[in-house]
Parts: C-alpha cells; sequence; structure tokens
C-alpha cells in the first residue's frame, strides 16, 4: 500500500496487510479497546507496538486514516471467520449454529469486539468514510444470513416470508443480544449462556412462522 494512500472506504479487502501495517493496526485495536476510539492517541498505538510514534504518519498519514483500516481490518476478519463457519455446516440449522459459534468465541475477544464496535458506530453514523466501511460490513454480513434464510426455506425447515427482512430480524436479534451481554457485570459467566440464548432465539424467529409474509401489514398497507 501506498503510503497515505489506498485507503478506498467503501472495500474490506484490506485483511492482508503487509506484516509491520498488521502489527499496527492489531496494536490500533487493542488501544481502542482499552480506550476507546475517540481517546485513541497515535503515541499510545506506537507504545502497544513498541515502535517510534513517527512510523504511524509514515504508513497512514493520519489518525483517521489508521482508524479506517484498523476497522476495515477488523470487520474483514469477522466476516471471513463468519463465512467459513458457514461453510463447513450441512443444512440450514447446522448453519444458523455455526454462524452463531463463529460469532459468539469467547468472552474477553467478544467483549473488545463490541465495545470498539459500538463506538465505531458512532463515528459511522457520523462521518461519510466510517459509514462506508460499516455499509459495506453490514451488506456483507446481512447477505450471509440471507444465504441461510433461503437455504431454510428451500429445505423448508425456515417459515419466514421475505429474506432480505428476515436476515436484517436476525442481525438485530444478535446484536440486541451483543448489547445485553456486554452490559452484564458477570460478562464472562453469562457469555455461554448468551451464546445458547442467541442460537434459540434466531432459529425460534425463524421457525416458529412469526414473520411470514401475510401476517401483519406494513405501513404502506395501513396507509
Amino acid at each position: 500500500m501506498e503510503r497515505g494512500k489506498g485507503f478506498a472506504p467503501a472495500a474490506l479487502e484490506v485483511e492482508a496487510l503487509p506484516p509491520k501495517q498488521e502489527r499496527l493496526v492489531r496494536s490500533a485495536y487493542k488501544v481502542m479497546g482499552e480506550k476507546g476510539m475517540n481517546n485513541l492517541s497515535l503515541q499510545d498505538v506506537a507504545d502497544e507496538a513498541g515502535v517510534s510514534k513517527a512510523i504511524l504518519p509514515y504508513y497512514f498519514a493520519s489518525k483517521e486514516n489508521l482508524m479506517v483500516t484498523t476497522m476495515r481490518w477488523v470487520l474483514a476478519r469477522v466476516a471471513r471467520r463468519i463465512r467459513e463457519a458457514m461453510s463447513r455446516a450441512e443444512g440450514a440449522e447446522e448453519k444458523v449454529s455455526a454462524m452463531v459459534d463463529a460469532i459468539f468465541i469467547d468472552p474477553v475477544s467478544n467483549r473488545s469486539f463490541y465495545l470498539v464496535f459500538f463506538d465505531f458506530l458512532g463515528h459511522a453514523a457520523r462521518t461519510d468514510r466510517f459509514g462506508d466501511v460499516g455499509a459495506t460490513f453490514q451488506e456483507i454480513v446481512t447477505g450471509l444470513y440471507e444465504e441461510v434464510v433461503r437455504l431454510g426455506k428451500e429445505e423448508g425447515v425456515f417459515r419466514v416470508g421475505e429474506t432480505r427482512e428476515a436476515a436484517t430480524v436476525v442481525r438485530a436479534l444478535i446484536d440486541g443480544l451483543f448489547i445485553q451481554w456486554v452490559l452484564e457485570r458477570d460478562w464472562e459467566k453469562t457469555h455461554a449462556r448468551y451464546r445458547s440464548l442467541c442460537e434459540r432465539a434466531v432459529l425460534s424467529y425463524l421457525t416458529s412462522g412469526d414473520g411470514r409474509e401475510g401476517k401483519w401489514s406494513s405501513r404502506e398497507d395501513c396507509a
């Protein structure tokens, strides 16, 4: 990557960074998890990486570029982990279980990710560059959920209506449960319970038929 360039915000294909840059990105991600994105400083990242602060502008040109690149790298890894886990499973219900396992990896990693991700959402809502990264991640992950919903409907085990809408609800269930889990005082002890709850909630929604077309009228129909 050319110094200070190559930061197209809509792409997540920056996971394969050169070793030196990946080391800096990993350090930035760790600092974000500990101090928050708003409190990120280049000096803290440099200290974490064990390098001179001057190295960071050389590779990333600005703190914003470092933050954008870090989030693209992190989110690309998350999306790939979910995709690979689903690809190894057979059948829609097994894919849901594999998907949840790939998301609920362990308490410490999940807590670090969501603390950073919640900060990131605030930036994404206010800044186009972060917003483009967030929109791309959402499109990728929702697309993966669409695949499993579509397969379940073909197999006759999922009784939801519109596939995209169902995938959006699945994502809301997962992210909503993570919000509640992060706020738990005993977040380490409750991680397994929330993982189980998440799988049950997603499968219950997809198999119960509560989201099937025609059960409720849309706002447009009621207008």
